[in-house]
């Protein structure tokens, strides 16, 4: 279907971006058809751009199974998170902070009304769902995604939620609209957010906002814990402090990243 864009518009462009995003949690494995019905697509188009993508090596053929996804698609992803150096500012604040409270830490950034894992730093524990850079959840269900749209104008949490979600995920948690405001509220008075199995069983978490220069909330840097191992009490009692922490102190390097010139003019 054509869409509604201005003359720039590679439309070629977005059909192949198109094939990548249809591979999703659950579909690791396409063929032909699939991918076409997925994309909207004719089977000559999404076949070209197959192979296409097959050549460029951000796709392999698995026989009669179809075609699946190559590490090499997380190049893209690397790309966006190297660009704002956010693993080079927040790494060394995170392995603190799990080294202080012998659990995981990640940061993540809205897409749509999803969150996107943009950075981590894991301990080896069985969890409910596994978590990696490029993870994406429903936001209202995790503490970072409360955390992030508790930011948003209301204009702009209106548009952002009338977006589904793509992460492939149904949350525990599916509030209606008047009970996620109270709960946004809540975020927004005391600066942070707790998930306590919002998302799945034994998952809970708390989280609070990093920002840059100007202030804004660009991110969210969370705590995740085993529910049957660690009480909400202990979590915003002992964890909550010191990710409160971390957080202060990503966001002032981040200023500080902000602060540099991209450029200095030679005289």
């Amino acid at each position: 279907m054509p869409r509604e864009a201005g003359p720039d518009f590679i439309e070629a462009l977005a059909r192949g971006l198109d094939v990548v995003r249809c591979f999703r949690p659950g579909r690791p494995v396409m063929t032909l058809s699939e991918v076409a019905t997925a994309t909207g697509l004719a089977r000559p188009t999404a076949r070209r751009i197959l192979l296409t993508l097959e050549e460029l090596g951000y796709v392999r053929s698995s026989g009669e199974r179809g075609f699946a996804l190559t590490p090499r698609v997380l190049e893209l992803g690397m790309a966006y998170v190297n660009a704002l150096s956010i693993w080079d500012v927040a790494r060394p604040h995170m392995q603190r902070l799990v080294a202080a409270t012998g659990e995981s830490t990640s940061l993540a950034q809205l897409d749509g009304s999803d969150i996107v894992y943009v950075a981590r730093v894991a301990v080896p524990k069985i969890v409910t769902l596994a978590v990696t850079i490029g993870t994406r959840f429903p936001a209202p269900a995790t503490s970072m995604g409360k955390v992030l749209l508790a930011a948003l104008t209301p204009a702009e949490l209106t548009a952002l939620l009338a977006e589904p979600t793509r992460s492939g995920i149904t949350p525990r948690w599916r509030p209606p609209r008047e009970e996620l405001d109270a709960a946004l509220r809540e975020v927004r008075t005391k600066g942070w957010a707790l998930a306590d199995q919002d998302l799945a069983p034994g998952i809970r978490s708390v989280a609070t906002g990093v920002r840059n220069g100007d202030g804004r909330v660009v991110a969210a840097l969370n705590v995740t814990v085993h529910a049957a191992e660690t009480t909400v009490e202990h979590l915003l009692e002992h964890h909550l402090p010191l990710l409160l922490r971390a957080a202060a102190d990503i966001s002032h390097d981040w200023s500080l990243l902000d602060a540099v010139p991209l450029a200095i003019e030679a005289r």
